[in-house]
């Protein structure tokens, strides 16, 4: 198959929601269509993460949730599927934040008791700010929970999506009997824990007025479902390739994946419809996947945290021309070259090293401190490439070295986890004082554990009251210069040396930015 066929097989999502929507068993029972694993559960279990999971990993097990994103791959009907599970838990936000700068397109999923929430919200709006393409998964819909227009007005309200039905549930709770699919005219009876395969309960009926329907689902369903039918057509807007692509509609579709219900309209919608490895923006000029130089970069690096392998691994999303085995490339930050004896890439069950990637894949590239979360791979052009943020953080800590005899573990330990993105570190100009900065409580715990199992470090926290923390630029510097002079105390440095300016509520934020106009105070730092 040629370079250009390639890259048209591969489709490369994220899947995102608030937690407990069913992230995890959605990804789970794609997986199981894909051929990529065959017990539910393995998910959940980490079995299918083949890398060492130490006493580390047990933070996921104990509360359920996930706290790292995993990358899985599986072939489905001739197309290569890179599906990347990030965590729903606000406290691991920023990783999902940075996981959607490597996707192609979403799928939103949400659960019918909850309807939107919070997390949720501020997700879609990441995708929005790239036009990323999203697709709309309302879960769980064999328990009782909100209407379905509701919930499509709560998608549009809440999301600022514009939502277009593709398929309709029946019902809902104990009465819920199936979907009907409206772009395929079919519909597929709900079977609670049925195994479902190629011969499972689909009927085609193209037009509504059949005498089946009544017989299939009963009177009553039957006329609920003409009559909103109709109003989807009156209401919604019909489904446009070019619109979904754009980001500017948003297919929705109903379903169980506790069940596997309605999965399998979804994945074969979405590999009809999703984008395929789109062009990304680099502050010198636009990459091409079609290039024949290699480019990728790096959106997130994770320890094994395997206590007999110090090893991590830095996630490469490949963004053009075709990644070697064994070749030189260009680290444009370093400037260097740079050869990977040992590549991998994530086929669900297992870990593989590869010998070549295509533009849309993920390759794992073991890493022993040079990559930062950012950072560019090329052929030797200089590139760097846009919007992979660090996001002011929310919640503070000073941190105190609890064992003076291992200040230098504790200087290696923070400045590696600080380049894996678990957190940011700022420094106070005045004092030295070092404040660890996280969007969520758990990253410090996870800090913590890490320091000592990891580095052989002990580190013990001392609350601070700080309401944000700002990166400064300014046009005017004899402004600045006053603003230094003034606020010497909230004035620190971050890992690259940028100013930052400490704010301990959010009324002094807004006083030092009436006083201050020609200062810009910035909530990201791709500025």
């Amino acid at each position: 198959m040629g370079f250009t066929e390639e890259i048209k097989r591969r489709k490369t999502f994220g899947i995102v929601s608030h937690p407990d929507a069913g992230k995890t068993t959605l990804t789970e029972k794609l997986l199981l269509f894909g051929g990529a694993i065959q017990t539910a559960g393995a998910v959940k279990s980490n079995k299918i993460k083949k890398s060492a999971t130490s006493d580390f990993m047990e933070i996921e097990r104990q509360r359920g949730i996930s706290v790292a994103t995993s990358v899985m791959g599986f072939e489905y009907k001739g197309k290569q599927i890179n599906i990347l599970d990030t965590p729903g838990h606000k406290d691991f936000q920023e990783d999902t934040f940075r996981t959607l700068t490597a996707v192609d397109s979403a799928i939103v999923v949400i659960d019918v008791a909850n309807g939107v929430e919070s997390q949720t919200e501020k997700l879609v709006e990441v995708c929005r700010m790239r036009k990323t393409p999203m697709i709309v998964f309302i879960n769980k819909m064999d328990r009782e929970g909100k209407e379905s227009f509701d919930l499509l007005d709560e998608i549009e309200q809440k999301l600022g999506l514009t939502a277009c039905p593709m398929s309709w549930p029946i019902g809902m709770g104990q009465r819920f009997k199936g979907v009907y699919d409206i772009s395929e005219k079919k519909m597929v009876l709900f079977n609670p824990h049925g195994k479902r395969d190629e011969n499972e309960d689909v009927v085609e009926i193209t037009d509504l007025d059949d005498d089946r329907l009544e017989k299939l689902v009963g009177e009553e369903a039957a006329e609920e479902l003409r009559e909103e039918t109709n109003m989807i057509e009156e209401v919604y807007p019909e489904f446009d390739l070019e619109a979904y692509a754009n980001g500017d509609l948003n297919p929705v579709f109903f379903g169980s994946a506790i069940n596997n219900f309605g999965v399998k309209e979804l994945l074969d919608c979405f590999i009809k419809i999703a984008p395929t490895p789109k062009p990304r923006e680099t502050e010198e000029r636009v990459v091409v996947p079609t290039e024949e130089k290699f480019t990728g970069f790096v959106f997130k690096i994770h320890a094994n945290m395997d206590p007999k392998h110090r090893d991590r691994i830095a996630f490469v999303r490949v963004c053009s021309g075709m990644f070697k085995r064994n070749t030189n490339y260009f680290h444009v930050r370093n400037a260097k070259k740079m050869k990977f004896s040992n590549p991998t890439t994530f086929m669900a069950s297992k870990k593989e090293v590869v010998d070549s990637a295509y533009p849309g894949d993920i390759v794992g590239l073991y890493d022993s401190g040079n990559f930062k979360i950012g950072d560019t791979l090329t052929e030797g052009e200089t590139l760097h490439f846009k919007g992979i943020p660090s996001f002011s953080p929310e919640m503070f800590r000073i941190v105190h070295n609890a064992d003076p005899m291992k200040a230098k573990q504790l200087a290696k330990g923070l400045s590696q986890l600080m380049d894996e993105g678990v957190a940011q570190m700022f420094v106070k100009e005045f004092g030295g004082t070092k404040i660890i900065g996280t969007v969520g409580a758990l990253q410090f715990e996870v800090i913590q554990y890490r320091l000592e199992h990891e580095y052989g470090a002990k580190v013990e926290y001392q609350p601070v009251n700080l309401h944000k923390a700002c990166w400064v630029t300014y046009t005017d510097d004899e402004q600045f210069k006053d603003f230094e002079k003034r606020r010497k105390r909230d004035i620190a440095t971050d890992k690259y040396g940028h100013t930052v300016f400490m704010a301990e509520s959010a009324w002094q934020l807004r006083t030092v930015q009436e006083n201050y106009p020609d200062l810009q105070f910035h909530f990201k730092d791709d500025f």
